[in-house]
This record gives C-alpha cells, sequence and structure tokens, in this order.
C-alpha cells in the first residue's frame, strides 16, 4: 500500500502530454495503462500495511510548489538492457518537511527502502521497461522541467488495486 502526492491538474496533462509523446515515438510509456487509477504521482510512503492516516495536519503545507527536473533512469536490478524513466523533483526542505510530516502521522511501520525518510528519491514516473540504449531518443521526445504543484494526497492499495483520494487542496 502507498500514498501518493497529486498534482495540479496542469502538471497532470503536462506529464499524460509526456507519456503520449513516449508512445506515439514508440517507447514504453505508462500511457499505455488505461486503468482508471493510472495517473501522475509522487509516491511518498510504501507500506505493507498502511491504515488510512488522518491527513488533516496538512492544511497548512498543500498546495505546495515543487520543479519537475529533466527526465532519468533508475535502471532495474533484474535486467541490464532496460530501466525506468522519471522526472525527478527537486528536493527542497518544504517538500522535504511534507515527506516527514506524512510519515510521522502514519505512525512507525517498515517502510520500504526507497521512501523512508532520509532515502526518499521523489520522482513522477514516465516509463517502466525503457530499453536503455533507446534513452537518448525518448527522452529528446519529453518537455522540458517545469514548476508543478503538489495539491493532494491518495492511498493506493496494490493489491485490490484500488485507489482513493485522501486530501485535496
Amino acid at each position: 500500500m502507498s500514498l501518493e502526492l497529486l498534482l495540479d491538474a496542469a502538471s497532470e496533462a503536462a506529464v499524460r502530454d509526456d507519456w503520449e509523446r513516449l508512445r506515439e515515438g514508440g517507447h514504453s510509456s505508462l500511457a499505455a495503462s488505461t486503468a482508471v487509477a493510472n495517473r501522475p504521482h509522487i509516491t511518498a510512503v510504501v507500506r505493507t500495511d498502511l491504515p488510512v492516516p488522518e491527513l488533516s495536519p496538512l492544511a497548512g503545507i498543500l498546495p505546495l510548489e515543487i520543479r519537475m527536473l529533466a527526465p532519468i533512469v533508475f535502471s532495474h536490478s533484474d535486467e541490464a538492457r532496460r530501466g525506468i524513466l522519471v522526472r525527478p523533483i527537486r528536493l527542497t526542505p518544504e517538500l522535504d518537511a511534507l515527506h516527514r510530516r506524512l510519515h510521522a502521522i502514519c505512525g512507525p511501520g517498515e517502510d520500504m527502502p526507497h521512501t523512508a525518510p532520509g532515502a526518499w528519491t521523489p520522482h513522477v514516473t514516465l516509463a517502466r521497461r525503457l530499453i536503455l540504449s533507446q534513452t537518448p531518443l525518448a527522452i529528446a521526445l519529453l518537455s522540458p522541467p517545469r514548476d508543478a504543484t503538489i495539491v493532494g494526497v491518495r492511498r493506493w492499495d496494490a493489491a485490490r488495486r484500488e485507489s482513493r483520494v485522501l486530501w485535496t487542496a
């Protein structure tokens, strides 16, 4: 289960445009998924057990301005030929404070290492299983870095394939 940070409509549309350009260019893209829950987001908390938290303490924090940076690739550990194309998010003190606040609200738990406070790499995923040799071509199709706004939080239950918006600013 996870808590995911949601973007404002304009930022979400910009990410979806990147997804579509990748798809049209013949690359792996999240545009291929037509699931209702498939929307641009920044994963903030991932745990095996994650009760629905009370998020009213976010009232003074969201909306939060962020910067989506130039795309990079995270490599798969199990397959050296493919990677995950992402747009990293600049980790500002304000975004770090939001992340730590979410973890505090959730209480103690076993975090996935990539979402634990101090080890988090905030990003929006553009494509999974991108062929690494095609990275320069794929990146050339994408929009430049841009400002965005985090406006909400949703809970994703991967086992049930269900999402629920918990907070919007």
